[in-house]
């Protein structure tokens, strides 16, 4: 028995659903408004929602995050209107089981309903037989949890994958712990950076050559193809892999053989291709810049990443996940994160994604030195400056009131001489310890102090050194 819930303004609709699931077996519950049926979803655990698109209080389909994220989200189904293509476009795209036209008929609902159920019983029975190996990939966001259940699928297959999603992602993680939780997991993992291959080198990098093929091939050299035997071949920015080496790679992947620059005899190599980009191949292949049937052969599965602007409920889990393993390299304390570093890494937008937040976590803990805590000061002055004037910005299109206005306020917000002076010399010792906190004689010779006047000054600050 399975427990359901409906999410409809339609009075006929809600009871029309409901007999059907009474009459299969299962539980089943209805919500006439969207707030009725997001806080039926906090109170218990459902298998499946039939979810409407169009409700008194708000879009369905806006909703999708909220419903899926949850520690066990329920599958959803959909209803749409006639004459809705975006709306069946839009639930696709949010990752729902499928979608039903209103009216449908009751045995296309039964048929539906049935198979989303058999599909979450089996893949409840494949997440209790395959525990992923999930080293580094970090995130509880409902987004990151449909990333996990594709990265199961691919896991448990043999063909080709493709990821995409923005620079600084995680694309090369994400690819590395697919063929962790593989069957070629005890074999190599050979990454192949497309953008960084010219195509002068490019088949002699990729096939390797005998020796005297070319000037300057001293010896004969095994390309990155044949590494990849029996494992993984990972090709990074594919999407920049010029014309002429598409072709080239297209009939290697289709035949698995290839030939070394300067010999006649082929060679073979079984590898699993995962392939990853952060460009649209699909308008690339419209505009010619890549060969669609080589599209068709990379893509047999596709994994998008999400941005981290997409997964905002994931930056301090991250933050957190970074801090502690960069304490646990250097055999330190694990350090506290202050509120106000937490407020502004949670404003920050993230262009960089994840590679940037990693960077600037790494920064901040850098200049954090001997602390016990990571404060704000000690971000970056881009990501505070950033923060800053997005929050200014925020605050005068709300219609807050602006520096004309709100004199008074500037002037009770500002601190004493004295309190400024002392908050500016805490920041610059901070960064004189964290960039020669190991080195007195370069602290004393960068600051200028006298030995026993910069010992005052960090047992004043207390900073240790």
């Amino acid at each position: 028995m399975a427990r359901i819930l409906i999410i409809d303004d339609d009075p006929q609709v809600c009871e029309t659903l409901q007999s059907l699931n009474l009459r299969l077996g299962h539980e089943c519950l209805a919500a006439h408004t969207l707030k009725d049926g997001l806080a039926y979803l906090g109170r218990m655990e459902f298998d499946l929602v039939f979810l409407d698109v169009r409700l008194p209080d708000g879009n369905g389909l806006e909703a999708l995050g909220q419903i899926r994220n949850h520690e066990a989200p329920p599958d959803v189904i959909v209803l749409t209107g006639q004459g809705d293509p975006d709306g069946a476009e839009l639930a696709i795209q949010g990752g729902v089981w499928d979608y039903l036209v209103k009216p449908s008929p009751i045995k296309q609902i039964k048929e539906t309903l049935n198979r989303a159920l058999a599909y979450r019983q089996e893949k409840k029975a494949m997440g209790q037989a395959m525990a992923l190996d999930l080293k580094d990939v970090v995130g509880e966001s409902s987004v990151m949890r449909q990333c996990y259940e594709r990265i199961a699928q691919a896991s448990g297959s043999d063909s080709t994958v493709l990821v995409t999603g923005e620079t600084g992602t995680g694309k090369e993680l994400l690819a590395r712990t697919i063929h962790r939780n593989s069957l070629r997991s005890a074999r190599a993992f050979v990454v192949v950076d497309c953008a960084s291959l010219t195509e002068s080198l490019l088949e002699s990098i990729l096939f390797g050559h005998t020796k005297g093929s070319f000037t300057g091939a001293a010896r004969d050299r095994t390309g990155l193809v044949k590494l990849a035997d029996q494992g993984t071949l990972f090709l990074d920015e594919i999407g920049e892999l010029p014309l002429s080496a598409q072709k080239t790679f297209l009939r290697v992947l289709q035949e698995r053989r290839f030939r070394p620059v300067g010999s006649n005899q082929e060679l073979e190599s079984d590898f699993r291709l995962i392939s990853a980009t952060n460009r649209d191949l699909a308008v690339m292949v419209k505009a010619g810049e890549f060969r669609q049937d080589l599209f068709y052969r990379i893509n047999t599965i596709q994994l998008h990443l999400p941005a981290l602007r997409e997964r905002e409920e994931d930056v301090i889990i991250l933050a957190r996940h970074h801090i502690d393993k960069l304490c646990r390299q250097r055999n330190i304390p694990i350090k506290e994160m202050d509120p106000e570093l937490v407020e502004m890494l949670k404003r920050y937008d993230w262009p960089g994604n994840v590679r940037e937040l990693f960077n600037t976590i790494e920064q901040a803990f850098v200049l954090s030195g001997a602390e016990k805590t990571v404060y704000a000061q000690h971000l970056p002055q881009a990501v505070r400056i950033r923060v800053a004037k997005t929050k200014l910005g925020k605050g005068r299109a709300d219609g807050e009131a602006g520096p004309e206005d709100a004199l008074d306020e500037v002037e009770e917000a500002l601190p004493t001489l004295k309190d400024f002076k002392t908050s500016k010399e805490r920041e610059y010792l901070l960064r004189l310890v964290g960039s020669h906190g190991k080195d007195i004689q370069k602290m004393l010779a960068v600051s200028g102090l006298s030995r026993s006047h910069l010992y005052a000054m960090l047992k004043k600050h207390d900073i240790e050194a």
